[in-house]
């Protein structure tokens, strides 16, 4: 199998990479998110598709979730193509965004980087996922679970950077100024957040109770 590794950690890139290759795999790997778009061909580069990629979540430039952003594109241009991509994302956390569309189509795993130590059940997992299968992390499920109940998945991505920047202590001018928002554009971003996460405007310690309703959805 033709195996595209995308891990900005040189030495979680080359253990992986000796460990899929002792599999009998091919494997070429790349150290971020644009570099991974650029190795895909359709979407910057000529040659042959991978059957399978294997991406971290975080990755450069932002160290967000450039990975996991990187794979949804390029499957909408694989879909656009009338092709399948398999992906099997790997993480030391639980990002949210996209994953409803990524897992709607199949081929798609997502692992917490402790499972990786299970040797044979991670190469179970590649072999799953690149015929099709889908594959995710238990404690994946509970987190995309909880964040459904809690509304964080119905935020844009607009107004998770002004939550998440609630939970850093940031007050409406300080977020407008980090964000390059107007006062008014940040009042507006703050009210949708408490709408979406079920508070009214009675409700006592809105931006304490949406601060904690982030910090327990990225487990911080």
């Amino acid at each position: 199998m033709n195996i595209l590794l995308a891990e900005d950690s040189t030495l979680l890139r080359e253990g992986l990479a000796g460990l899929l290759r002792a599999a009998g795999h091919e494997v070429t790997t790349v150290a971020d998110a644009d570099a991974l778009v650029r190795a895909v061909p359709g979407a910057g580069a000529g040659g042959r598709r991978p059957d399978l990629i294997v991406s971290d979540v975080r990755m450069p430039p932002t160290m967000t979730d450039d990975g996991l952003g990187a794979v949804h594109r390029l499957r909408e241009t694989a879909r656009q193509d009338g092709s399948g991509l398999p992906v099997l994302m790997l993480s030391q956390y639980v990002a949210a965004a996209y994953l409803d569309d990524l897992l709607d189509h199949g081929g798609f795993g997502y692992l917490l980087k402790e499972r990786v130590a299970d040797v044979d059940d991670f190469l179970a997992t590649v072999e799953t996922v690149a015929a099709g299968g889908t594959v995710v992390d238990p404690d994946v499920v509970k987190t995309l679970l909880s964040s459904r109940r809690t509304g964080i998945a119905d935020l844009t991505d607009r107004e998770r950077e002004v939550l998440e920047r609630m939970a850093a202590g940031d007050s409406n001018t300080q977020i407008g100024q980090r964000l390059f928002l107007s006062p008014g554009a940040v009042s507006k971003h703050v009210a949708n957040v408490f709408m979406k996460l079920g508070m009214t405007p009675t409700d006592e310690n809105r931006r304490v109770r949406a601060v904690l309703v982030w910090l327990r959805h990225t487990g911080r």
